[in-house]
């Protein structure tokens, strides 16, 4: 007897039987080498011929085997024994008078199309594969391969798309991250053999990468459909830079970890690839839509159940992706911020600049909830505010209104959304810290500008450069009409100038709309009627003068100043189904002998009751009837402004005063005002008998409680936003030009942890210089020029002046010059002085208002500079995808223009 062979598998001897039929052979039987072994049905049907398969150990057992052999049956021998020890009397009854061998690779050549060669390499990889092929082949068979070769990869490709019941052409990262999403194919491949898995893994790993170990190790050993929650917490325990976690804490979630490979042990090329590759379907599946949301969602919290599990929920703060990180970095960002609130002095800057980190690692979560985000930026925001030096009390009306216009206006915009706070009770009390700083500063201001308030109006004095809204028609409108352009005068009934800076930037953004001001200079502000309340304020508006009454008092003021104007209140803006605005108003906007068309818009002023305007974005998109009216506006001039502001409600701080009235924020004089009021009189007093008591404090009220309220002497409902907008010409309007940056420094630019004082307040941006103009004998907007001091300005890096100075004496530079379009050499400098400065990067906003460029021209001159600086093709500007920020090749320029010392 020869060396013991192997037992027959059934898929190989039913691919021998198919090859012998196919080979027409006359003989009965054929005979082949095996352990005499069949654990299967004894009787095959193979191309509709009855098969019998006999066990024979023995040469006796062949012969009875072919003497038994039933009409129309033909026999396959399993035997052991050689050709000479079956003897040549039963040769001559098989196939071939030979024993055959089940050569695998025989079969496999038969299964791919009859094949004439094998890879040499897929030989190489082993018996298993062979094996693997017959045994696992599709009822519809192999797909043949595109050339005359089995080629290694088209059968180990084959063979893994049935066994992972998967595309071909889905065998990489991606796709098998998503395979491992469904527990049903899965389960085919937990039952092979582990050569076969084994395998199957390894190549895997030459077309998905390093994820397929992780990956099918956890399909093996049951945690298949974990495998993408797994990958996210893989990047947690192996960091990529080492992230400051301790490397025990490491050690013990690795090991508490490895269970769910089955015991493997992953090296940190895997859990990368693993972690990228799971992260990577979050992001797809997050995109595909609310089915894939919900899923991805899912993933999420299994992943964070999976860290509870193993006790690594304290590392999940380094995740981008995951609920709970986003938590952990925004609960980090808190304790930044608590530490940085003042206790009674500055802010330090070493506390902003960390705090400004940590807001960096908040807006560098992937899952990162929008509005909370937004929240934690204005919380830095009023961090750099309270940084700056509050400087002596306003010495005027006029100034106090111009800090609430650029700087307080500003306040007030971010401190609304802290004081809305957020869901997490360790972020709010932060939160909570920092608006009770922030309040402190902000009532003092208040205070001093309701003592300037009350003052000024007993004085009885001149305006002078003070804007009043009873002078708006005199000195905006009717100005605007004298030199020929038509205008639209939008009132929005409540709106302070923290949400007519949100309006601004939403009216501006497209470019459609430049907001122009007075020679190019700050923004200005109009001060309310007292008490700020519509009856009085409104009204005066309208009328041109200080008084009282509703609707039918200002249409009738308003058509006896103009009487082919138009004044619309929110019913005449209403149209019929499929109209956002009424015919006749479109009609009159479309109307050159319609000389001004007012419309009010009560959007604002509603919510006050209705709604909660401390928590809206007022835009284009939350106040409609404004973009409605500006779509068919396009040849006037827009004045938009409001009667008065208001303040929201304190919930439980508010305070509540007796009062004689049901008015909110105002009562009559009829006793002296305390300690939170201010009293007021005067002719600009249009109700209480020209006296009142007017709270200056934002959490008092005399009446029931609602969401907003206006009425009183807090700048936030006394001082009124006034924008004046043209559709893309800054010079429509004689005497008014494109307007700078309007945020302050602190509102925009991180602030640099430097040794020094704080930096002064900001101030409005330099005002850019100007040819002369030529003296009008009326002027548009006679308002005296208002003197403050510059723009608080980074120090510029030390090598940041001679570099510019160089660059503007050298030959290249002035080659470059282009005398069609000049760049003035003292904005060049500006501009790269602020990018110097800045470590060679800045904002379009920085450099508007470090440069004095029009907000609405920086981006076509920093188009001008680079092509200014732009040498044989290599761009030494460039601008982010984020549209932003700009970056200077500090390097590339000193190359360009041969500006290394000699």
């Amino acid at each position: 007897m020869s060396a013991p062979v192997s037992a027959a598998q059934p898929d190989a001897v039913r691919r021998k039987v198919e090859a012998w039929l196919a080979e027409s052979d006359p003989a009965d039987a054929i005979a082949l080498r095996a352990r005499p072994e069949w654990p299967a049905e004894p009787v095959l049907t193979v191309d509709g011929k009855r098969i019998r398969v006999v066990p024979c150990p023995t040469p006796l057992a062949a012969r009875a085997a072919l003497h038994d052999r039933a009409d129309g049956e033909r026999l396959v021998l399993l035997t052991e024994l050689t050709d000479s020890e079956l003897g040549d009397g039963l040769l001559a009854h098989l196939s071939k008078q030979t024993v055959r061998k089940i050569d695998p690779w025989d079969l496999v050549r038969q299964m791919f199309g009859g094949v004439k060669d094998l890879d040499p390499t897929l030989v190489r990889v082993g018996r298993w594969v062979a094996n693997a092929l017959t045994d696992y082949a599709p009822s519809d068979g192999w797909p043949a391969p595109p050339g005359a070769i089995l080629t290694r990869d088209h059968a180990l490709r084959s063979l893994t798309a049935e066994l992972l019941d998967l595309p071909a052409a889905e065998l990489d990262d991606s796709g098998l991250v998503q395979w491992s999403t469904d527990a049903r194919r899965q389960l085919r491949f937990t039952t092979l053999p582990d050569a076969v898995a084994e395998g199957i893994t390894a190549y895997l790993t030459s077309t998905a990468g390093r994820a397929a170990v992780p990956v099918m190790a956890a399909v093996r050993a049951g945690h298949g459909v974990d495998a993408i929650p797994l990958g996210l917490l893989a990047g947690l325990l192996w960091p990529t830079g080492g992230a400051g976690t301790a490397e025990v804490e490491l050690a013990v979630g690795r090991t508490r970890l490895e269970p769910r490979f089955g015991g493997l042990r992953l090296s940190p090329q895997q859990a990368e690839a693993l972690h990228r590759a799971a992260e990577a379907w979050v992001y797809r599946t997050v995109d595909s839509g609310d089915d894939g949301r919900a899923e991805a969602m899912r993933m999420l919290r299994r992943a964070e159940a999976v860290a509870a599990e193993i006790g690594i929920s304290g590392l999940l703060g380094a995740s981008t992706v995951l609920p709970s990180g986003f938590v952990q970095r925004l609960r980090t960002f808190a304790d930044a911020v608590r530490l940085a609130v003042p206790a009674g002095g500055s802010v330090l800057p070493a506390a902003v600049a960390r705090a400004q980190s940590a807001l960096a690692t908040v807006e560098a979560h992937r899952a990162a909830e929008p509005r909370r985000v937004e929240t934690a930026r204005m919380a830095v925001r009023l961090l750099r505010w309270l940084h700056t030096t509050d400087g002596p009390a306003p010495a005027t009306l006029l100034d106090a209104l111009h800090r609430q216009v650029r700087q307080d206006g500003w306040v007030d915009r971010a401190r609304l959304d802290v004081f809305a706070g957020d869901p997490d009770p360790q972020v709010a009390e932060a939160y909570r810290l920092l608006h009770r700083a922030v309040d402190v500063r902000r009532s003092r201001h208040d205070q001093q500008f309701a003592t300037l308030l009350a003052t000024a109006t007993a004085a009885e004095t001149e305006p002078g450069a003070l804007l009043r809204v009873e002078d708006v028609l005199d000195r905006v409108v009717q100005p605007i009409l004298d030199h020929g352009r038509p205008v639209l005068l939008l009132v929005l009934d409540g709106m302070g100038v923290a949400a007519a800076t949100e309006l601004a930037e939403s009216v501006t953004r497209s470019g459609t709309w430049l907001e122009v001001t007075p020679d190019g200079g700050p923004r200005t502000g109009v001060l309310a009627a007292l008490p700020t309340v519509t009856e009085a304020s409104r009204c005066s508006l309208l009328s041109g003068r200080i008084t009282s009454g509703g609707q039918q008092a200002e249409l009738k003021a308003f058509g006896k100043r103009w009487p082919t104007g138009r004044l619309l209140h929110k019913k005449a803006l209403r149209a019929g189904a499929g109209a956002s605005l009424d015919p006749e108003v479109l009609a009159a906007l479309g109307d050159p002998s319609t000389p001004v068309v007012a419309a009010v818009v009560n959007t604002i002023d509603d919510a006050l009751d209705r709604s909660d305007p401390g928590t809206t974005v007022w835009s284009e998109e939350t106040i409609t009837a404004v973009a409605d009216l500006l779509a068919s506006a396009a040849d006037r001039v827009v004045v938009l402004v409001s009667d008065h502001g208001h303040v929201v409600d304190r919930g439980p701080e508010s305070v509540v005063l007796p009062s004689g009235s049901s008015d909110n924020r105002w009562r009559p004089a009829t006793g002296p005002a305390g300690d939170a009021e201010v009293a007021v009189r005067g002719s600009r007093v249009a109700l209480g008998g020209g006296s009142v008591i007017l709270p200056w404090r934002e959490e008092v009220r005399y009446g029931p409680r609602k969401a907003g309220y206006h009425g009183g002497a807090a700048p936030a409902e006394a001082v009124i936003p006034l924008l004046v907008l043209t559709a893309g010409d800054d010079q429509a309007v004689p005497g008014w030009a494109g307007a700078p940056v309007a945020s302050p420094d602190w509102w925009r630019e991180p602030l640099t942890e430097t040794p020094g004082p704080p930096a002064e307040s900001a101030a409005p941006a330099r005002q850019r210089p100007r040819r002369p103009v030529e003296p009008q004998a009326e002027s548009l907007f006679d308002l005296a020029p208002v003197t403050a001091a510059p723009a608080a300005v980074p120090p510029p890096a030390p090598a940041a002046p001679d570099l510019v100075t160089v660059l503007l004496a050298s030959d290249r530079y002035a080659e470059r010059r282009d005398p069609r379009m000049p760049l003035a050499d003292e904005r060049v400098a500006a501009l790269l002085g602020t990018l110097l400065a800045g470590g060679d990067r800045a904002t379009l906003d920085t450099l508007a208002a470090r440069a004095g460029v029009p907000a609405h021209r920086i981006t076509g001159t920093v188009t001008a500079l680079r092509r200014l600086l732009q040498v044989e093709g290599y761009p030494v500007i460039t601008l982010d995808p984020d549209g932003r920020t700009v970056h200077l090749n500090r390097a590339l320029l000193v190359e360009q223009f041969e500006l290394e010392p000699r």
